[in-house]
């Protein structure tokens, strides 16, 4: 049995950090009809979760239109729980968005009530962080806080003391993706991820190495104690992800 968080998060009955990871479909559309086209699509594989990566969206300067766009995303996913994402550019973000018009953004989706889960980057200013904080509890929205490196795997103990920061800062579920560049890096995220589950992130933990020497930690990164794992529905959102069906049918020869 894989190592489950002491601490679940459930969002529209489904449960991250239980038995089994959850998988995740990114919609990366530039435009408001291909959205909902990819939403259309995406609903065939039955994933667990879905996340917009509104970053990539042609118009995420308009509030107002990226906010009625995501009333009709919502009304399209039925009640699949949705992860919103603007990722600054800095981390892997599609474009550059100023930081006035990112918080506006996220503050304002989370009061509209149409998305469950918020993903912030923990490398923003301290205002940021805590605006996107308070705006999250007052509306009962769960919040990733994250950290990515492009770059380079850091060393155990950073990966361990980033997800232990997410879970100091009020997160409710603590990200990193690294860039591998070879398999002993693999490892290292894989290590590190066990020792916070063990020893100290009691919140839902999601890891990731990415590149094709870090497909592995799609797939196997649950039984390190990973609880979300990213795939492909018709478009990727980070290098190494794994087409669904794929993912699910190798999945269900380790989970069980």
């Amino acid at each position: 049995m894989r190592l489950q968080s002491e601490i679940k998060v459930i969002v529209r009955e489904t449960v991250i950090g239980g038995p089994g990871p959850v998988v995740c479909l990114p919609m990366v559309a530039e435009t408001k009809a291909d959205l909902l086209n990819q939403a259309e699509d995406l609903k065939v594989f039955h994933p667990d979760l879905v996340e917009w990566r509104i970053d990539r969206y042609g118009k995420v300067g308009d509030i107002e239109d990226s906010l009625r766009a995501l009333a009709e995303l919502r009304g399209k996913i039925d009640d699949i729980p949705l992860i919103l994402t603007c990722r600054r550019e800095s981390e892997g973000g599609f474009q550059k968005i100023s930081q006035d018009i990112r918080l506006q953004l996220i503050v304002a989706a989370i009061r509209t009530g149409d998305v469950d889960i918020v993903d912030v980057e923990m490398g923003n200013e301290p205002e940021f962080v805590e605006s996107a904080l308070q705006a999250a509890r007052r509306q009962g929205v769960k919040l990733i806080f994250s950290y990515h490196n492009f770059n380079e795997t850091p060393d155990e103990g950073f990966i361990h003391d980033k997800l232990a920061q997410a879970q100091n800062m009020g997160g409710d579920i603590a990200k990193v993706a690294v860039m591998p560049e070879g398999y002993k890096d693999v490892l290292r995220l894989l290590s590190a991820t066990l020792r916070a589950r063990t020893e100290t992130v009691k919140i839902p933990i999601v890891t990731m190495s990415m590149g094709a020497e870090g497909g592995v930690t799609r797939l196997a990164g649950g039984l390190f104690g990973s609880d979300i794992t990213f795939a492909i529905g018709n478009a990727a959102s980070a290098p190494g992800q794994i087409p669904i069906q794929t993912l699910r049918q190798a999945m269900k020869a380790i989970y069980r």
